[in-house]
């Protein structure tokens, strides 16, 4: 991209958003102030993907922000407020408006002594990149750029407007956040930045794991997110908050050829992407799963006797260390939940062969799938990454096949909401027996049995639900409670 062409994007994107910026500007300036669009607003408008969240930075004190946006916005918001940022919304368009920050970092945690500046240069250069390092006049329209940020954006290339090293060592989250722009942006880092990841890596252990965590999210949702995984393993800093990704580089020996497993986790996290849905946003489950299907594989390399290498029952060993790896990440218990299944099911269908499952072994597929089934069906076809074309389309005609045969079970039976036969009250009922363990033994083994069977007619059920309660030892329905009958008197009106 030309200087030229960011310049037409800028004024194209600003028109756009011109009626709140102008605005908001035009009460800044009556009041005395300087309002200027500054860092990632002013960089995507450079690249013609302007949204609508918009950063501006000021002169005025955060107390003097709050009065001029108060009566103007539809909603206001000073949760950042000791940081000198105040949030705003006005139709449909969010603002964050912060004071001229010249912050002290004291080089232990990423927290700053928030100190506010007085102009908008010193501003810039505390900022991470040098293509957040740009601003607007919103009064003058005059474009600043002291670190030559255009350029570097002409170039698509990251760089620190103070020395990389100064830069990360003030917030070792920039490191991160230099992988992240990678992924989203297709940026590559100049080579002192680079160099500073290399060094300084190991600073981002002290970074929270929620931030590290937040940053990761959004280099995996990326649009190059292959490139930012690779940042984050080739500098080291993988190391550090996701040590399984680079431990997924298996060595290569003459005697022992196998797969590079972290070269092919990186085709299948691509191959997974290009299966997603058009129109609908990244999923973030799938392409962690596919990124990390296989980290169980380092623990459970074995070499055969006479060549060869073996990975058994990787995909348990895999799904345990997800769930360590993305509880320490702080990932929800759902994300985290999700994406441990889907790797622990990944290798199911390899014992399909050519379609020698039971309709019974489809029934227990879909249904230990549950709802992530879709996303189940992407990852397995994703891991396919052989070269030889011909193993390739029988692979995609076999899960093809396993597909049709499950739309039409599914059809048939309601896959989606496989359940007993019989409820939980008729098996109290049938059995006698108290709401407790039992009754969920036996509607479990109701289930098993609907899985294997598939559906029954009601009195098959019954019938096999009094078989399993004998076998248990439960008294026939009725026995409990006649045995607990004292005798009965002879008829009144009978014999003597």
């Amino acid at each position: 991209m030309s200087k030229t062409s960011a310049a037409q994007n800028v004024v194209v994107e600003l028109l756009r958003v011109s009626p709140i910026a102008d605005d908001l500007a035009a009460r800044f300036a009556r009041a005395g102030h300087q309002l200027y669009l500054v860092g990632g607003p002013v960089r995507d408008a450079m690249l013609g993907r302007l949204g609508n969240d918009l950063d501006f930075t000021t002169d005025a004190r955060p107390e003097q922000i709050m009065k001029l946006v108060t009566g103007w916005a539809d909603a206001v918001w000073d949760t950042g407020i000791a940081f000198g940022t105040v949030g705003a919304a006005k139709s449909g368009t969010q603002c964050e408006i912060t004071t001229f920050r010249s912050d002290a970092y004291d080089r232990v945690s990423r927290n700053p002594e928030v100190r506010f500046g007085d102009s908008i240069e010193a501003d810039l250069v505390r900022r991470d990149f040098t293509v957040n390092a740009m601003a607007i006049d919103l009064s003058t329209k005059r474009f600043i750029d002291p670190h030559d940020g255009m350029s570097a954006l002409a170039a698509r290339v990251l760089d620190t407007p103070a020395t990389p090293q100064e830069s990360f060592a003030d917030d070792p989250l920039r490191m991160m956040r230099a992988a992240r722009f990678v992924s989203q942006l297709g940026f590559t880092c100049a080579p002192r930045v680079l160099d500073a990841l290399g060094d300084m890596s190991g600073e981002i252990q002290r970074i929270t794991p929620e931030r590290v965590q937040a940053e990761l999210s959004k280099l995996v949702c990326g649009a190059f997110p292959r490139d930012g995984v690779r940042l984050l393993v080739d500098s080291g800093l993988a190391d550090h908050m996701l040590p399984e990704l680079p431990a997924m580089k298996l060595e290569i020996d003459e005697h022992h050829q196998h797969k590079d497993v972290y070269e092919h986790s990186l085709v299948v996290l691509d191959q997974a992407i290009g299966l997603e849905e058009p129109g609908t946003p990244p999923d973030l489950v799938l392409r962690l799963a596919a990124l990390l299907h296989d980290i169980g594989k380092p623990d459970t390399r074995r070499h055969i006797p006479g060549g060869g290498v073996s990975f058994h029952h990787h995909e348990v060993v895999g799904a345990k260390m997800v769930r360590k790896r993305l509880r320490a990440l702080r990932y929800s218990k759902e994300i985290t939940e999700d994406v441990a299944k889907l790797v622990f099911l990944h290798l199911r269908f390899h014992g399909y062969g050519n379609g020698e499952w039971t309709d019974s072994a489809v029934r227990r597929y879909v249904t230990d799938a549950g709802d992530l089934l879709p996303r189940l069906h992407k990852l397995v076809r994703a891991d396919c990454t052989t070269r030889n074309r011909r193993k390739a389309n029988a692979l995609q005609r076999t899960y093809d096949g396993l597909e049709e045969r499950i739309a039409r079970i599914a059809a048939d039976e309601d896959l989606a909401r496989v359940r007993p036969d019989l409820d939980g009250n008729e098996i109290m009922r049938l059995l006698g027996l108290p709401p407790g363990p039992l009754v969920g033994k036996a509607w479990k083994f109701l289930k098993e049995l609907r899985l294997d069977r598939g559906p029954m007619e009601h009195d098959e059920a019954v019938a096999a639900l009094r078989e399993w309660a004998a076998e248990q030892g439960l008294p026939a329905p009725g026995e409990a409670d006649e045995a607990d009958q004292p005798d009965q008197e002879a008829d009144p009106g009978g014999d003597k």
